[in-house]
């Protein structure tokens, strides 16, 4: 077992016999679940409470560098859907609602199977934490490290990174009738790209959602 599975195991009794903390704003997480799920293009409820629930339980086990941001990607929705949020935990507010890609060997669509093998060209699901930024082939990426033994740890290894595509547009999407694929990245709109990653970068969490995961 990983040293991330470890913590987030053994942080798992303490989170479920303790009542979920206060957000910094005095917003509760029952209050903030509800407006942001009721906010104009919010996330389903069910995907956004088993973010909720993963992201406190990495922070009580110390797993989050930089709390506070949590980013939540539902591939339990097609592709042309606006189906990646940035939650501001200490407000409530949603800092962006943006279009992601996923791998081609999750789906056409709509993503329907996740790996975490080399060479898949599969989406991960489950919780990471951001790292460090480099530009490579696909310009300006942001590193994903996998807390979830199993399910995403080879992240890294993988390359798993966001980044920006020109296969990510509305106008690609609506030509061939779903987004672009990538070979296993969350890969977003070219245009947003740099200030999303900057935004997120350095320790926060992200969270992905999918059917069977």
């Amino acid at each position: 077992m990983s040293r991330h599975a470890l913590a987030v195991g053994l942080a798992l009794a303490v989170c479920l016999s303790h009542p979920a903390p206060t957000r910094a704003s005095g917003m509760t997480e029952t209050a903030l679940v509800e407006r942001v799920v009721e906010s104009s293009g919010g996330p389903a409820r069910a995907a956004l409470e088993a973010a909720m629930q993963a992201y406190q339980r990495a922070e009580q086990a110390g797993l989050i560098a930089n709390p506070g941001l949590l980013t939540l990607i539902d591939y339990t929705r097609p592709s042309l859907d606006r189906r990646l949020w940035v939650i501001d935990l200490r407000s409530g507010d949603v800092l962006f609602n943006e279009l992601v890609a996923h791998g081609r060997g999750s789906g056409d669509n709509l993503a329907t199977a996740f790996s975490n093998d080399d060479d898949s060209h599969m989406s991960s699901v489950g919780l990471f934490v951001t790292r460090d930024v480099y530009v490579g082939h696909n310009g300006y990426s942001l590193r994903l490290d996998g807390l979830d033994s199993g399910v995403n740890d080879h992240a890294l290894a993988r390359a798993i990174v966001i980044h920006g595509a020109s296969y990510v547009s509305e106008v690609f999407g609506k030509q061939i009738g779903r987004l672009g694929r990538s070979w296993g990245c969350p890969a977003v709109r070219p245009e947003i790209a740099r200030t999303l990653i900057d935004t997120i970068k350095g320790g926060t969490a992200v969270f992905a959602y999918g059917h069977g995961a």
